[in-house]
C-alpha cells in the first residue's frame, strides 16, 4: 500500500478510540443496526472496505492507538502484498537493540513486528492523553456490548455545534451515543481528511463504514475462512441428501415392481 495516503489530519487531537468512560457506559436505547457484509452465517468481509478501513487505521487510530494481537504480517487477510507489507511495517519505527553505550536505538519496522501503541506504556499514554490510556483495538470490535452498530453509531454520532440544550463542558463534545452524551474525545473523523486509492468519497460514515469493518476483522481475522468452509460443508451435505433421496427412491420403486 503506497505511503502518500497518509496525510496527517490537520487539528486532529486524538485519534480514533474509546474513553474508559465511553467504554464502561453507553444509552439505554439500542444504536441502529446497519446492513454488514460480515453478519450472518454466511457472511463474508469486504476485502475493499478492509483496505479502505485499515488506511484509517493507520492515518488516525495509530497515532494513540495499538492492535498488539496482529502483526504487519497478517494484514496480508485484507489482501496486502508482501511488498505493501513490508512497506507499510517499515514506516512504523520499532525499539532496536542498545548501542555500544547502552542506550536504546530505534529500527524500522519489520512484517513480523506488532501493531503495537505509539507509547512505550501505559503510564506514558494515560500522562499524554489527559489520564487515560488509549486502549487496545486488538477486540474492540467483538468486547464493546454494543458490536460493529454502536462503533459506527458513536463515530457518526457527534454533533458539532451541540443541540441547543445540551449543556456546556470546557474540553467536552457532545455524542449522542455515550453516558450523559459528553466525551472528552474530539471527532476523531472529517469529511475529505482521507484519501482512498480506489476513489470512494471518504465521508465521515463511509470511513466510519470501514475503520468499523477493518476493527471487526482484526478481532475475528479468519471469519472468511471459516464460513468459505462452511459452506462447501453445506454444499457437500446437500448433494449426499439429494445422492440418499435419489437411492430410496430407487430401492422404493425396485420394490415395488416386485
Amino acid at each position: 500500500m503506497p505511503t502518500h495516503i497518509y496525510r496527517p489530519a490537520a487539528g486532529l487531537l486524538i485519534a480514533l478510540g474509546l474513553s474508559g468512560a465511553a467504554l464502561a457506559s453507553e444509552p439505554d436505547k439500542a444504536p441502529p443496526h446497519q446492513a454488514w457484509s460480515f453478519e450472518g452465517p454466511l457472511g463474508q468481509y469486504d476485502q475493499s472496505s478492509l483496505q479502505r478501513g485499515f488506511i484509517v487505521f493507520q492515518h488516525v487510530c495509530s497515532t494513540c492507538h495499538g492492535m498488539r494481537n496482529l502483526t504487519y504480517a497478517d494484514l496480508a487477510g485484507i489482501g496486502l502484498t508482501q511488498q505493501q507489507i513490508a512497506e507499510t511495517a517499515k514506516i512504523k519505527p520499532q525499539p532496536g537493540a542498545p548501542d555500544a553505550a547502552g542506550q536504546p536505538t530505534m529500527r524500522p519496522g519489520l512484517p513480523d513486528d506488532h501493531l503495537n501503541s505509539p507509547f512505550p506504556n501505559d503510564a506514558a499514554a494515560a500522562a499524554m492523553m489527559g489520564g487515560i490510556a488509549p486502549p487496545d483495538q486488538s477486540r474492540l470490535a467483538i468486547t464493546h456490548p454494543g458490536g460493529p452498530d454502536w462503533l459506527y453509531a458513536f463515530l457518526t454520532g457527534y454533533r458539532m455545534p451541540p443541540p441547543a440544550d445540551a449543556p456546556v463542558v470546557p474540553g467536552k463534545f457532545y455524542n449522542n451515543w455515550v453516558a450523559g452524551h459528553m466525551i472528552g474525545m474530539p471527532p476523531p473523523l472529517m469529511n475529505g481528511m482521507i484519501h482512498y486509492p480506489d476513489g470512494t468519497p471518504a465521508t465521515v460514515e463511509q470511513q466510519a463504514r470501514d475503520i468499523t469493518t477493518f476493527l471487526v476483522w482484526a478481532s475475528d481475522p479468519h471469519r472468511n475462512e471459516r464460513h468459505s468452509i462452511g459452506k462447501a460443508v453445506m454444499a457437500y451435505l446437500i448433494i449426499l441428501l439429494a445422492l440418499a433421496i435419489a437411492w430410496k427412491r430407487k430401492i422404493w420403486k425396485r420394490l415395488k415392481t416386485q
